[in-house]
């Protein structure tokens, strides 16, 4: 039998991808090293050449992830539904249709575990870094049109981003479901107040809270 010698780009991307479907479908706590060499048929050697513990591999999936998401959300703001709107309208599209789904959600559950605080919190540093342009191109072209009153588009986008993601993640800290609501209603009015808008042009956020219940 050939002897099949992929690119060390390659086999690390693949990797990465088998290790992600093992831990959504068996969960990262279930899933070893084992099986994502006898996924793969790779040799234990090489899949410790690129990560020396299933953590380090986590987090490379985790990294996976949000450059997942970044690439949907640019490939949005790109397409041809989006591209003409006006400001306000995609701000609506980047608030309302997520990037994630139920196999991101439940690895980034794993992130909750303790000995996982320090890369959680990496990788909410790289979330922001990676998703806060998008946010602050469209609150520049918003200022543009004359839609929204912001002075600093890029860091109302990162302070937005990581204060929402911080303060309604109890991965965290462990806050309470009432913590967490009195927040989220509270969202539109800070989010009008930060944009300069007219109140009550944020209220989509919490009635699509609401249509999840």
């Amino acid at each position: 039998m050939t002897r099949i010698v992929k690119k060390p780009d390659e086999r690390r991307e693949e990797i990465i991808k088998a290790a992600r479907e093992l831990f959504h479908t068996k969960d990262y706590d279930k899933t070893t090293m084992q099986d994502i060499m006898d996924a793969l048929n790779i040799a234990k050697g090489t899949i410790y050449h690129y990560f020396s513990s299933k953590q380090e591999l986590l987090e490379a999936v985790v990294e996976d992830m949000v450059d997942e998401e970044y690439r949907k959300k640019e490939a949005l703001m790109k397409s041809g539904r989006v591209k003409g709107l006006p400001a306000m309208e995609k701000l609506r599209v980047l608030i309302t249709e997520s990037g994630t789904g139920p196999e991101t959600e439940r690895i980034l559950d794993t992130l909750h575990h303790p000995e996982n605080y320090e890369m959680h919190t990496k990788q909410l540093g790289r979330y922001i870094t990676k998703l806060a342009p998008l946010w602050a191109a469209v609150f520049a072209e918003g200022r543009e049109q004359g839609v929204f009153r912001v002075e600093h588009p890029l860091e109302c986008a990162e302070f937005i981003l990581a204060g929402a993601q911080f303060m309604i993640d109890v991965g965290f800290y462990p806050w309470s479901e009432s913590q967490i609501n009195r927040r989220l209603r509270a969202l539109p009015r800070l989010l009008e107040s930060q944009l300069g808008v007219p109140a009550g042009t944020f209220d989509f956020i919490n009635e699509k809270q609401e249509g999840k219940k």
